[in-house]
């Protein structure tokens, strides 16, 4: 599937973004550098986020890497700094938490995963709500045989998705794992039929999502991203909170009527 660049806007040279219909696309737009992480996409991701979160017409967010090499092959090692110490690093990785962007945007956002997926590239799809993944992905966290650990969320964001013991032979190895392992470990939730297939594959997953009510969708959002985080008896009350305010929406009302005229609903996020 080709994505129509009709509607694409350039937020930087490193991103730009795609509009079509209720969808999306942020596309990560170093395909010669496998899509490796510089200060363009640090910036650029969550810019391209704002304006998605703020367009009104767009539903759901889908993050995908340019070129057939890999979605994202981690930070760009060929960028230069200066010789830092240990409180310069931190204070700079502090001003440019770019991928905890997506932790903030109410909008659902798939990884659409081809190839190579490694270090902060994982650590980008391991921040989406879900992953696919064509055949050929290969994923792996390998900063320690760098002399570090991941510095964007990958020792926080991958034990509470595929659990700690996982999560330790992940980091401590270093080692890839393929699209069937990621499958199997619940590091992704579904792989393509084929390479060529992702992108349609994709499509239709987020117009799936993008069809059901958007408030709804929202809602399921924010209760389960706070799931793991707080008491379950209070987890309940927000659930309940959630589901309170929804049953006099629009939407929710739209719903039942259409069920009752066994029609499609025409859901407006009201």
């Amino acid at each position: 599937m080709t994505i129509s660049t009709q509607n694409s806007q350039s937020v930087n040279g490193s991103v730009s973004l795609v509009r079509e219909g209720l969808i999306a696309w942020i596309v990560l737009n170093r395909p010669e550098q496998i899509n490796a992480i510089n200060d363009e996409i640090r910036s650029g991701v969550p810019e391209a986020l704002l304006l998605c979160e703020t367009d009104p017409e767009i539903r759901v967010i889908v993050i995908r890497g340019e070129g057939p090499r890999g979605f994202c092959a981690g930070a760009d090692i060929k960028e230069k700094r200066t010789l830092e110490s240990a409180i310069e690093t931190r204070h700079r990785m502090q001003s440019a938490r770019w991928i905890e962007s997506l932790d903030h945007a109410q909008k659902p956002i798939i990884a659409a995963i081809h190839g190579y997926c490694m270090g902060g590239g994982l650590e980008l799809a391991l921040a989406c709500d879900i992953r696919i993944v064509a055949p050929n992905a290969v994923m792996s966290l390998p900063e320690t045989a760098l002399g570090l650990i991941p510095g964007g969320g990958g020792t926080q964001r991958l034990p509470r998705l595929i659990g700690h013991s996982w999560a330790m032979d992940m980091l401590l190895t270093g080692e890839r794992v393929n699209a069937e392992k990621a499958l199997a470990l619940g590091l992704v939730t579904r792989v393509a039929t084929s390479p060529d297939s992702l992108l349609q594959e994709a499509a239709q997953l987020a117009e799936k999502v993008a069809n059901k009510a958007p408030i709804a969708t929202r809602y399921v959002k924010r209760a389960t991203q706070v799931a793991g985080d707080i008491e379950l008896t209070k987890g309940l009350d927000l659930e309940l909170d959630l589901f309170a305010l929804l049953k006099a929406s629009d939407d929710a009302k739209e719903a039942a009527l259409a069920f009752a005229e066994k029609r499609v609903p025409k859901f407006l996020g009201r």
